[in-house]
């Protein structure tokens, strides 16, 4: 099942290999963070309990309302125009309700350039074809706990021995993108919660020298995706290296 949304680093093109480096076996599987969800939706089920967490509360209403009111959230979206104007009204609504903040989020995010929600795209846009796979998601979500967490609360609220944690923070000297805060604090604070957990991680990060040397201690893999906007500019280089690094 592919995503919904289109998100800042979003894995699309890597879920594949990622999921291959999983173990065999696990009891509970936890994304700390979801962005668009590439790697969840892969598969039907991951394990017995799943658990979806970002730290962003609009891209987590908007699981929510899926999750709990999808029909409603389909009314909300029905008739909604690709429009420059409506764009930027609706990054500033403030005083909706939960499903309109979820509508109007989603609109944001499928009309904004490079999906980061914070200039408007430009381009040919099918939503309805987007509105119409909402279903399918609400149906995957069913059995998901969606949670709004700092990563460091929800790893130590989750680990256990058989927890397996896919981590796909912002990366590296590219948290510009991201509308969280993330800095090198962040990326040594994970690492070092990382390297106290009970169970098993598998983390995406990209390929520099300052991550290799956060996490020599550990299995790392290289991989290569092509580049997301290769196709628009030319100039791009055609390949972005990244690295999948374990604990087992």
């Amino acid at each position: 099942m592919d995503s919904f949304i289109a998100w800042v680093g979003g894995k699309k093109l890597l879920r594949k290999d990622i999921v291959a480096r999983f173990p065999k076996e696990f009891g509970r599987y936890i994304e700390v963070f979801g962005g668009a969800g590439w790697v969840l939706f892969y598969k039907e089920r991951h394990a017995n309990i799943e658990v979806f967490n970002d730290v962003n509360s609009e891209l987590i209403n908007l699981y929510r309302c899926i999750k709990f009111h999808e029909g409603e959230l389909q009314k909300e979206l029905e008739f909604v125009l690709n429009s420059r104007e409506l764009f930027y009204d609706y990054q500033r609504d403030k005083g909706l309700t939960d499903i309109q903040r979820a509508a109007r989020f989603f609109t944001v995010l499928k009309f904004s350039y490079g999906a980061t929600g914070k200039t408007f795209g430009g381009v040919k846009k099918n939503v309805s074809k987007a509105v119409d796979h909402l279903k399918e998601i609400q149906k995957r979500l069913s059995n998901v706990v969606v949670e709004n967490k700092d990563f460091e609360s929800l790893i130590k609220c989750y680990d256990r021995p058989d927890s397996l944690f896919y981590l796909d923070p912002p990366y590296y000297k590219t948290e510009g993108y991201y509308t969280a805060d993330f800095g090198e604090v962040d990326h040594e604070r994970l690492a070092s919660i990382l390297s106290k957990i009970k169970g098993k991680f598998v983390l995406s990060y990209n390929d520099c020298e300052y991550i290799r040397n956060l996490y020599h201690n550990y299995n790392i893999s290289e991989v290569k995706r092509n580049h997301n906007l290769v196709a628009r500019y030319s100039s791009k280089e055609k390949e972005y290296k990244e690295l999948i690094i374990t604990n087992f």
